[in-house]
């Protein structure tokens, strides 16, 4: 039985937790697309800690990035700004190449000039241009990033060296996000004495597609499931589009994948490394649910864009159609509902002002996405924004809750309607039945783009 001095000390922490400013937990995930149990994705994925946290608050399934590429997406979603914007557009220069982006205040930089501890680790920033130690105060280290590698390449692709997959290393004790999760538990064990922030990166499942056998055994080979296909998808999208995902790029072709049998071994040790992150996530959570004002915090996992197992005939991210700019998005935390499910069309540069509004700071009229609030107390409010992704200057994704256009810089076009054409085969921009859904998303493009940055790659 609690004593009566138990009960009065938590009913004083209840009290000061309702006054204090909330924590700030960002859990970020590295080429996660929907293959995430609450989302659907994949009939056969297991993801127990992702699904408890969708549990807790908002799922949105209409969520994008702003470019399906690890360096712009991570520095607009802690920018706030769009890569139109900045000139920010592929995976490189780094964000200091952009005065824009300079003259902004990344979103750990701000909770500590509003007087929080703010720490990270992992993959929060790109990597690039040492960018985690750059514009994360107190920032914890990546544990050795992608690795650890193997001597030599598990797979037969001959191509880009992390373009790997397959079973390695032996423990889960020896991945860096494994350690990672590790870092976090200790850090979430402290007491600063002040309102927290923190980011935890997990780098998996983005290539080399590697974890322990024991996350490959969740999915037998023999029973294994391939994501749906249409054998024409790419008859009706524009030269400039298929262009646009496959020249010069690293990852394995279609046509390599079928001749060497490689497809299912793909989806394998891509569902492995989900389960294996989605593991870590769950460390996390744990080690959250003992603090004691675990519920005066803001919790939010993402991913920076989604990833591509086959559909549109592909291996790879770097697309702005929904398998490529597509992310998983949950909200937790103090006055957001529980257990519900948001399909209003919102962005990754909404977080930033959804925080801020969320911790009571003042907005930052720099920022160009919208805060979330009311879709995390009524999920059918009132939502006139769309989304939008590019990937590269004139190339734009504009989604709303019915539809997804696509306008590239030769100013052809695609058009998918996304409640019958779940999948995004059919592409009916030439449907002159569609000429006012046309006009309605031609009007929500940019009206300028910053020409890519010096270096852009």
């Amino acid at each position: 039985m609690m004593t009566l001095q138990k009960l009065l000390f938590l009913s004083l922490v209840v009290a000061q937790s309702a006054f204090a400013a909330p924590n700030v937990v960002l859990i970020a995930i590295d080429d996660l697309n929907d293959w995430v149990g609450c989302m659907g994705g994949h009939p056969q994925v297991q993801t127990p800690n992702i699904d408890r946290l969708a549990k807790r608050g908002v799922l949105f399934t209409n969520a994008h990035c702003q470019s399906p590429v690890c360096n712009p997406s991570r520095a607009s979603m802690m920018s706030g700004i769009y890569p139109e914007t900045s000139g920010l557009y592929f995976l490189s220069p780094p964000p200091k190449e952009s005065p824009i982006l300079m003259k902004s205040t990344f979103m750990p930089q701000r909770f500590q000039d509003e007087g929080y501890y703010v720490t990270g680790a992992g993959k929060l920033f790109h990597n690039g241009g040492n960018q985690n130690e750059a514009y994360i105060p107190n920032f914890g280290g990546n544990f050795g990033g992608f690795g650890p590698m193997p001597e030599k390449k598990i797979s037969s692709y001959p191509g880009h060296p992390l373009w790997d997959w397959g079973v390695f290393p032996e423990r889960d004790e020896d991945m860096p996000d494994y350690k990672c999760a590790s870092w976090a538990e200790d850090q979430l064990a402290k007491d600063f004495e002040k309102p927290l922030w923190i980011g935890v990166g997990f780098f998996r499942p983005h290539v080399p597609q590697y974890a322990p056998q024991k996350w490959f055994d969740l999915y037998p080979m023999e029973t294994l499931q391939l994501p749906k296909t249409f054998e024409h998808d790419l008859k009706d999208v524009p030269e400039y589009g298929v262009n646009l995902t496959r020249l010069e790029h690293v990852s394995p072709p279609m046509d390599w994948v079928e001749e060497n049998e490689e497809w299912k071994p793909l989806v394998q040790s891509y569902l492995a490394c989900v389960s294996f992150v989605d593991h870590q996530v769950g460390r996390v959570l744990d080690a959250l649910d003992e603090r004691e004002d675990a519920n005066n915090t803001i919790i939010v996992l993402y991913t920076d864009h989604g990833f591509h197992l086959g559909e549109k005939e592909r291996f790879a991210k770097r697309s702005i159609w929904q398998d490529g700019a597509g992310t998983p998005l949950i909200m937790v935390g103090p006055g957001i509902a529980k257990g519900a499910v948001c399909d209003q069309p919102v962005q990754l540069l909404d977080i930033y002002p959804t925080i801020l509004e969320l911790t009571g700071l003042k907005a930052d009229p720099a920022h160009e996405g919208h805060s979330l609030k009311p879709l995390l107390k009524n999920q059918k409010a009132g939502w006139p924004h769309v989304a939008r992704s590019s990937f590269g200057p004139g190339n734009v994704a504009i989604v709303s809750e019915g539809y997804r256009y696509i306008r590239y810089n030769d100013g052809s076009e695609e058009l998918y309607d996304r409640q019958a054409d779940t999948h995004e085969w059919h592409n009916i921009a030439q449907n002159p039945e569609k000429k006012s859904v046309l006009e309605q998303h031609r009007a929500r493009l940019p009206k300028t783009s910053h020409p890519a940055l010096e270096g852009n790659s």
